[in-house]
């Protein structure tokens, strides 16, 4: 809404119609999907400086009104937060400028929250908000490194996101290589504390995704009952004598043979790709193959 920092194209004529389009969008959303099984609504300001407290406020009460998930962005770098104080000199930070226009929710997602201070993690922890960590981006901006160790001692829920119009890839498993180093790069102005292992990552990447954008009962596991979402990975074998058809042959990652599954994974996460996909399942119905998948 705000007309200085939002182009033609990304403005709303006003509050009303923007209230009135985005209830339309909701409604035709559910419309198509009653369950929301597939596919569903949410409400996204694009964040805090794009927008007037007259337009975060019409949202927050469509947000109650439809009980839809909202998503945006907090703290990403320190010129934002700077912006969002002079712009709303009312509200005690940033996060509370969300707070205090009734979109800080269980069911909001908050991208980056690098530079979160005490307070505002405390106020996103007592909402129940959940943050989607985007790594690459954060780098690539230089925003900043968000400190995932202190949120998740908080019991904050983290997941992973791309925010592939600042980071450089779509792909979640690059998110979760750039979530160790991230975490390195906390840790070396910390305490080692703040690294995240390899599992904990991957958790960040499959339950904690699920979990912020609530599906955690659905997807982000194998349990009994839950959806089967699952792709297949494949490790090249290196043949001995050097026999060059071996290096490489299914993808990026080739293994000896001595290794144990923990390293057959971490093999695979610092340098994997989509060639070491083969299939790929949702909802239990196979969605790609490859053809080593069908000749195998």
């Amino acid at each position: 809404m705000n007309t200085d920092l939002s182009p033609d194209y990304y403005r709303d004529a006003s509050v009303e119609s923007a209230i009135s389009d985005s209830r339309a969008s909701i409604d035709y959303i559910r419309s198509i999907d009653p369950l929301g099984a597939i596919v569903q609504p949410i409400i996204t300001p694009r964040f805090a400086p794009s927008c007037t407290t007259a337009c975060l406020t019409a949202l927050g009460q469509l947000a109650k009104d439809t009980d839809a998930h909202i998503q945006t962005h907090v703290s990403e770098n320190k010129g934002e937060i700077e912006l969002v104080a002079h712009m709303f000199p009312e509200s005690k930070s940033y996060t509370d400028v969300y707070d205090s226009t009734g979109l800080l929710t269980a069911k909001t997602i908050l991208a980056h929250a690098v530079h979160l201070t005490p307070d505002e993690v405390q106020l996103v922890k007592a909402r129940g908000a959940k943050i989607s960590h985007c790594p690459a981006s954060n780098t690539a901006l230089t925003s900043g490194c968000a400190p995932i160790r202190d949120f998740l001692n908080e019991g904050i829920t983290v997941g992973l996101g791309t925010d592939v119009s600042g980071g450089f890839s779509p792909s979640i498993l690059e998110e979760v290589r750039q979530a160790i180093w991230v975490s390195r790069f906390v840790a070396m102005n910390t305490s080692d504390a703040a690294k995240l292992s390899t599992e904990e990552a991957l958790y960040l990447a499959t339950r904690g995704g699920a979990a912020v954008v609530g599906l955690e009962k659905k997807v982000g596991g194998f349990e009994v009952g839950m959806e089967f979402d699952a792709q297949m990975i494949r490790l090249g074998a290196v043949q001995d004598g050097g026999d060059k058809e071996g290096v490489f042959g299914e993808g990026p990652v080739d293994v000896f043979g001595f290794e144990t599954g923990d390293e057959k994974v971490q093999k695979w996460v610092y340098a994997g790709d989509d060639r070491n996909t083969v299939a790929v399942w949702v909802r239990g119905r196979l969605v790609h193959t490859t053809k080593r998948f069908l000749e195998n």
